[in-house]
């Protein structure tokens, strides 16, 4: 009988468990980037295109991007509802399940998890069809971009109210 420390809750996998089925998830991740780098080495041995300097930029971007879609975003409940409890506002809660799904739901709610897999799967478009791995990032990256404005004018625009509210209380204050 499983004690306290590796029983969380009802229905999670014991500790051992729960370490073969991320270990299961490393083994995919290995053998991907195994096969990602004998595309690569294939491709640039037939003349293709390495990834530049400049592209890396890009490619951070895009992973950035994909990995907060993926773990965060209401447009991605579909892929995460089998793995993940999500709350009222379809922000992803805690992992559900046990064995592979709960260790599958920990995976989709880490964005530097869902990060590294993203970066993988990215390179290996752009190393396959070196064209749409070029359009895909730039997409994902002017996305992120949005993102950060968007962010940056929310926050202005906050900022600016607060100050207008405060000055306009100051401004009552006085006789």
């Amino acid at each position: 009988m499983p004690d306290g420390d590796e029983m969380s809750r009802p229905g999670e996998s014991t500790a051992a468990s729960r370490t073969a089925d991320y270990a299961a998830l490393e083994a995919v991740f290995g053998v991907g980037m195994v096969g990602l780098i004998a595309l690569t080495s294939r491709r640039e041995r037939d003349g293709g295109h390495p990834i530049s300097t400049e592209e890396l930029v890009l490619l951070a971007m895009s992973t950035f991007t994909l990995a907060d879609v993926l773990a965060k975003e209401r447009i991605s409940t579909w892929l995460r509802e089998p793995f993940v409890e999500e709350g009222t506002d379809h922000k992803p809660v805690r992992p559900e399940g046990s064995g592979m799904r709960y260790a599958i739901g920990e995976l989709l709610t880490c964005t530097r998890c869902v990060g590294a897999w993203s970066a993988m799967g990215l390179v290996a478009l752009r190393t396959a069809s070196p064209t749409a791995g070029r359009a895909t990032m730039r997409v994902l990256a002017l996305a992120g971009v949005n993102d950060f404005l968007q962010s940056a004018f929310r926050l202005l625009a906050e900022r600016t109210n607060r100050a207008a509210v405060e000055t306009e209380a100051a401004r009552r204050a006085l006789p």
